[in-house]
């Protein structure tokens, strides 16, 4: 479990090892070994993974109700797995679920009357509703897959930490922080969107780094028996890695639109990517190369199939007539051409309505935030608040606040302007793909609240946490230094400072954990556990 040499040179320069030793072998270069055994490889992150799971799915279906925005999602994937698109819900729907009644939508007499006008994309509401198809439309079966995918992001951010720094160690610590973090742990217990978003950036992300490895390893694999060329080096391939990355970023967007930001920031870091690999391979014309070998397929894999990956999240919709707007354009001449024709148009105008909706939403909201309060966590959401009367004080209280937790939050800003200042120095693309990863989730942000002064809430921010948390994890391994450090003083004291602050995290979430997970707690408890009267 050892970390890898952090320096710059480790990773891109050629010539000659650290402190004078032999040179670094060219594929070392552009693919250096990962560390221990593959069986460890697996079986820490795994752990990690489970761990996450158990607090994730202790205790799901508490608290029995329906929770902030699961109004609108829980009965929507209801009505999508059951109907294939959105349907209009009768008054009271909400208890009539939560009493085991599932006769919740509307009759009408036409089928376009019981349409139900909904501005995200269809595919977290199918993930949702699988769960209630398996457990049924009541709180634990709409929270089924945001517990399921919200402890498999943990795994993949585990992996994915563990190639990008060589160690399994920091790997497991990244997956570790990321199942103690309070605001993915409430969205992983919540029938939201947002938990899927991020799983699909994750992962789309995650199939990135693979495929950078991937495809350097061609690069190794055409050096070892390369003859001059034409200089600016070989075609790698199929590159199914940058293909999977394209499904799993057409999923996000087919989750939220918010996913298209993602999309084509990780467009361009990949193609910077390989530009930078065929420069360490030595090809000659780097950028040309990466232009007539890289740059067809890359458009087409991050292009064309997130587009066919979008598309395909509305099969419900284009394949019944009970959507909204299905029938907006009837066709005039009979045929498959016009029925094709005239569907496409009217899901084209479904999609300009819900894109007038995003840009003109201004309503306000008591726990609305603006973008650049998010890292801080001053103005966190409550999910769910009631004062029963079972905890043996005077006043309780219930609640549900959907919270980072502050040691991380606060850890992961620091960590962030630290690799600012690494990627300054040195280039190193580590930091850079952090780095783009959290902006990409959050500058856009502050356009909408500008120009457009947009409602917005902190759950928003969670497609950035992982890259906060791998900002974490890379400024761990710096404090921890390489595993061959001149001085092991410095290991050791460094290894000390990484364990108390991962120790200080999850000493933090067990604090914040009442008020998170929905226990009965004292009033004064959960007062005491409101950081910042904004938490109120």
């Amino acid at each position: 479990m050892a970390v890898t040499d952090f320096s710059h040179q480790a990773f891109e320069q050629p010539e000659q090892g650290p402190e004078g030793d032999p040179p670094v072998p060219v594929r070392d270069r552009l693919v250096p070994p990962l560390p221990g055994s593959a069986m460890w490889g697996w079986l820490g992150p795994i752990a990690v993974a489970v761990f996450g799971a158990v607090l994730r799915f202790t205790k799901l279906g508490t608290p029995h109700s329906v929770v902030f925005d699961e109004t609108y999602y829980a009965k929507d994937a209801w009505a999508t797995v059951k109907y294939g698109a959105e349907r209009q819900f009768v008054d009271g729907a909400d208890k009539l679920l939560l009493a085991g009644n599932r006769n919740i939508f509307k009759a009408c007499a036409q089928v376009d009357q019981c349409a139900n006008y909904v501005v995200h994309p269809p595919l977290g509401k199918w993930v949702i509703g699988f769960g209630e198809l398996i457990f049924g439309p009541n709180p634990y079966g709409w929270r089924f897959a945001g517990a399921l995918l919200g402890s498999l992001s943990i795994l993949i951010l585990a992996r994915t930490a563990r190639r990008m720094t060589r160690s399994t160690l920091l790997g497991c610590v990244a997956g570790f922080l990321l199942a103690l973090d309070g605001l993915h742990f409430v969205l992983s217990r919540t029938a939201l969107l947002d938990i899927f978003l991020m799983f699909w950036v994750l992962a789309g992300f995650a199939c990135l780094v693979a495929d950078r490895d991937w495809s350097r390893r061609r690069l190794a694999d055409w050096l070892d028996g390369a003859s001059p060329g034409d200089g600016i080096g070989p075609s790698l391939g199929w590159r199914p890695w940058r293909l999977a990355a394209g499904i799993c970023l057409g999923a996000a967007t087919a989750t939220k639109w918010t996913g298209v930001l993602y999309l084509a920031a990780f467009l361009i870091m990949s193609l910077l990517w390989d530009v930078g690999a065929r420069r360490a391979a030595g090809v000659g014309r780097p950028y040309a190369g990466t232009l007539r070998r890289d740059l067809p397929l890359a458009a087409a894999w991050t292009a064309l199939v997130p587009v066919l990956t979008y598309l395909a999240s509305f099969a419900g919709w284009f394949a019944t007539d009970k959507g909204y707007g299905r029938n907006w354009t009837q066709a005039t001449s009979n045929g498959p051409i016009y029925f094709v024709i005239d569907s496409f148009r009217s899901w084209l105008s479904y999609q300009k309505q819900v894109l007038s909706f995003h840009t003109g939403l201004e309503a306000t909201h008591p726990y609305q935030s603006e973008p650049w309060q998010w890292p801080l966590l001053l103005r966190p959401v409550a999910f769910f608040y009631e004062s029963p009367k079972s905890c043996g004080a005077p006043s309780c209280s219930w609640a549900v606040l959907g919270v980072g937790t502050p040691v991380i939050w606060f850890g992961g800003v620091l960590a962030l302007i630290a690799m600012i200042a690494w990627y300054v120095a040195t280039r190193d693309w580590r930091a850079g793909a952090v780095l783009l990863g959290y902006a990409a989730g959050w500058l856009p942000w502050f356009y909408f609240a500008i120009a457009d002064n947009r409602t917005m809430f902190l759950f928003y921010a969670i497609p950035m946490v992982p890259f906060m948390i791998l900002a974490i994890v890379l400024a761990c391994g710096l404090i921890m230094g390489p595993a061959k450090a001149a001085r092991p003083g410095r290991r050791v004291v460094g290894s000390a400072v990484v364990g108390a602050f991962v120790l200080l995290a999850l000493v933090n979430f067990a604090w914040l954990y009442p008020v998170i997970a929905a226990e009965v707690i004292p009033y004064d408890a959960w007062n005491a556990r409101m950081l910042f009267r904004s938490w109120i």
